[in-house]
């Protein structure tokens, strides 16, 4: 069994950052349907200004609204204008096609990879 990448969010903008929230990573419902991700899932995030990466969950945010929040402990490494990338994986031996999608500067959706 090997971790492979299953879903993957690259460059998208951090928009909040809460630092009085218990943890997680809020995303647009529109992005987390787009790449496959699950409310709930774990996730690693990279953060391609700083260098930072940590992991945590996701959480669904307004479906439209281009939101990437940051919440609690995370919000200290990671900060507003942040460029991520969020990456979930999956545990199997199987060959997985992974779900990588692109987004433009407001979070919108832009083009599969």
């Amino acid at each position: 069994m090997r971790w492979i990448l299953r879903s993957k969010i690259h460059k998208a903008t951090v928009t909040e950052a809460n630092l009085n929230y218990n943890g997680s990573i809020t995303i647009d419902e529109d992005l987390i349907d787009r790449a496959g991700l699950w409310p709930g899932e774990r996730v690693l995030v990279v953060d391609n200004t700083n260098g930072a990466r940590l992991e945590t969950y996701v959480m669904v945010g307004e479906r439209g609204s281009g939101v990437i929040c940051m919440n609690g402990a995370a919000a200290h490494l990671i900060k507003v204008g942040d460029q991520i990338i969020v990456m979930g994986f999956e545990l199997t031996d199987a060959q997985v096609t992974p779900c990588n999608i692109l987004v433009e500067e407001n979070n919108r959706f832009a083009r599969y990879l």
